[in-house]
């Protein structure tokens, strides 16, 4: 009898063991999962279009400051950016067009 409850006892612990190593093995397959998630929902490139287009938009502000003078003391000098960008934004999907068809 004593044998016996010595082979429970073994069994219980080892069985104790292979939960926690489940449970291990189940919460780095949730990490990695998370990162990879994570990684594709917030990929370097969508910053990197971010950052080019903040970057255009500054460049363009620029050019119209030089170009026509207090002119971002206009009440339409806002519309005039958006203007800007929109066109060079369609510009470049109508190339981008162009490319992929020839």
């Amino acid at each position: 009898m004593n044998e016996d409850i010595k082979n429970l006892k073994i069994a219980h612990e080892a069985e104790e063991e292979n939960q926690k190593l489940k449970w291990l093995d189940f919460a780095h397959a949730q990490d990695k999962t998370n990162s990879d998630y994570i990684g594709m929902v917030t990929s370097d490139s969508e910053f990197k279009t971010q950052s080019d287009e903040k970057r255009l938009e500054a460049m363009v502000r620029e050019q119209l400051r030089m170009e026509f003078p207090n002119i971002e003391n206009s009440g339409s000098y806002e519309m005039l950016v958006d203007a800007v960008m929109y066109n060079i934004k369609r510009k470049q999907l109508q190339a981008m067009d162009d490319i992929e068809i020839e």
